[in-house]
């Protein structure tokens, strides 16, 4: 069932139900559901102009949004297509933000204790190293970068859940890559032991040092997408070039009146 959601305001754009947050607000959230747990673990996800093209036609994506605590987008071109569309947005949430906000409103008095789950093998061990140093009130209880194919090996699940469970976890923050990571705490949901699960893309390797985020200023011109690009030319190009491609032709959609395709593709 779905959870308590973070905000009863919520927009309606390209198959999604976004929250209409800022960043502090989505923050306040998080701290009030690590404080006070829900009977099962509340998650957030933070569409991007990539997640929406695929969320299009996937069904499993679209549930995995519809259960989803808080959606926020990560995105500018979704905060600037909701404003063309006149259900403004109001700024946007990047989960490699929302990630380090959470974690720095740790407290002595309210500790935050994290697992990081996902990455190189490696680097969340780094990231654990580096958050620790910087967060004095957060304390990394596990690790763990799982191999190839993990999501389809009911054995390997079912370790990653005790992993998780046996360490004792308040925020988890996952690291998958799209829509792998969404599919995936959708689907354990009921049994994941943590009080929030953030599906947060690159932020692990983010926090480790070993991908850099493009400068401040580059993110408030909305052009982060191409700073990825280049430093990741044979992942993002075509990717990039496809969503360049659709998304005007969604937003188009959208203004008239387009509904997801929630049936999958058709039988052959």
């Amino acid at each position: 069932m779905p959870q308590q959601l973070a905000s009863p305001n919520r927009v309606s754009l390209f198959g999604a139900d976004l929250d209409v947050l800022r960043l502090r607000d989505a923050v306040d959230h998080l701290q009030q559901w690590i404080e006070q747990p829900g009977a099962t673990c509340r998650y957030v996800v933070t569409p991007n102009v990539d997640h929406v093209v695929m969320l299009r036609h996937d069904p499993r994506l679209q549930a995995a949004y519809r259960h989803a605590a808080m959606v926020v987008a990560d995105g500018l071109p979704l905060v600037l297509a909701s404003r063309l569309l006149r259900k403004s947005l109001p700024e946007r949430v990047a989960g490699s933000d929302l990630v380090p906000a959470t974690l720095a409103a740790a407290t002595p008095e309210q500790p935050t204790r994290a697992y990081l789950l996902g990455a190189g093998p490696g680097i969340a061990d780094l990231a654990a190293q580096r958050i620790e140093a910087t967060w004095p009130a957060v304390r990394v209880t596990g690790t763990y970068s799982p191999p190839m194919g993990f999501e389809h090996d009911p054995r390997e699940n079912e370790q990653i859940l005790e992993r998780i469970a046996d360490a004792g976890v308040d925020l988890l923050i996952i690291g998958l890559g799209a829509p792998k990571q969404e599919l995936w705490v959708h689907s354990h949901q009921e049994h994941i032991e943590a009080s929030v699960a953030v599906c947060a893309g690159a932020t692990i390797d983010f926090l480790a040092g070993r991908k850099k985020r493009a400068p401040r200023w580059v993110q408030r011109m909305g052009m982060e997408w191409c700073h990825r690009m280049l430093s990741e030319p044979r992942r993002l190009v075509g990717r990039y070039a496809r969503d360049a491609w659709v998304f005007p032709q969604l937003i188009w959609q959208e203004w008239n009146g387009w509904q997801p395709d929630t049936a999958g593709p058709p039988s052959k």
